[in-house]
């Protein structure tokens, strides 16, 4: 039995996807049942309640074998240690890569505690560490639903955004294939944008002419300047210097980590 956590968010949605179309059945935890049988495909178990609660936490991993945990389940030191009382076989964890290029940000220390958690554990555990999300761009929607502009305090800093999807890709592959213990994986996008070229591609799939402006707002600004992790996902600019394009999504998938286009062209209903 493969547990999912976080089953109806931008990676549990593909993932769950993925497994079923590969013959698995998984087992999901969710804190709105129906939304969760609104958006995954039959077949798959699916258990409303807490993971912060122990008594749900128990029922969940009762006889799961592998598990999909990120930093957002819960409380993931409780889960991990949970999960190795349950004598859980295989463990995917998704931190960020922040664990490595801002070890010292919040986000940055709370991936490196939990990894040390699994290890610690003694868990046969992978680590995925994604850089910023595609997805993120979803906070510019109702700007670009309501004119052509998308205006924000700076324009960043050039970013390899990964699709959501690519990280269910991944993990679909590590949670099924023998080798990946004991590794940790950097997830990016195939090229470095800027939020000039995202607001660019968004217009493509929306068949409109969008731009984008910096309002240099100097509160925020300085905001960015003393903590840009905590400032970046409200905004979808990435403020932090760019990790660089990393090759793990082929290494793992065999195939090539899709584009910023490919995305919006997907998600251009959430912008209409």
């Amino acid at each position: 039995m493969i547990l999912v956590t976080g089953a109806t968010g931008n990676m549990g949605v593909p993932l769950v996807r993925r497994l079923r179309r590969s013959g698995v059945a998984p087992r999901v935890t969710t804190r709105d049942a129906g939304r969760a049988g609104a958006v995954l495909p039959d077949e798959v178990e699916i258990l409303e309640g807490d993971l912060n609660e122990p008594a749900f936490l128990e029922r969940a991993l009762d006889g799961v074998e592998a598990l999909f945990l990120f930093l957002e389940s819960g409380d993931p030191a409780r889960v991990l240690r949970a999960a190795a009382g349950a004598r859980v076989a295989r463990v995917v964890l998704v931190t960020s890569l922040l664990a490595e290029t801002r070890p010292m940000s919040f986000v940055g220390r709370l991936s490196l505690g939990t990894e040390a958690v699994m290890r610690e554990a003694g868990l046969r555990g992978t680590v995925l560490r994604p850089w910023e999300f595609a997805s993120n761009t979803l906070a510019w929607a109702r700007e670009i639903r309501d004119g052509d502009a998308v205006r924000k305090p700076s324009a960043g800093l050039p970013s390899p955004v990964i699709d959501p999807a690519d990280v269910a890709d991944v993990a679909a592959r590590v949670l099924v294939e023998d080798g990946h213990e004991g590794r940790t994986y950097a997830l990016t996008g195939p090229a470095e944008l800027t939020a000039e070229h995202k607001v660019e591609a968004i217009g493509a799939a929306l068949g409109r002419e969008l731009v984008f402006e910096e309002t240099r707002d100097p509160v925020l600004l300085e905001r960015i300047r003393v903590a840009p992790e905590q400032v970046a996902e409200g905004y979808g600019v990435c403020f932090m210097d760019s990790p660089g394009v990393r090759s793990a999504v082929r290494d793992v998938t065999g195939r090539p980590p899709r584009t910023f286009r490919e995305w919006a062209f997907e998600n251009a209903g959430s912008f209409k």
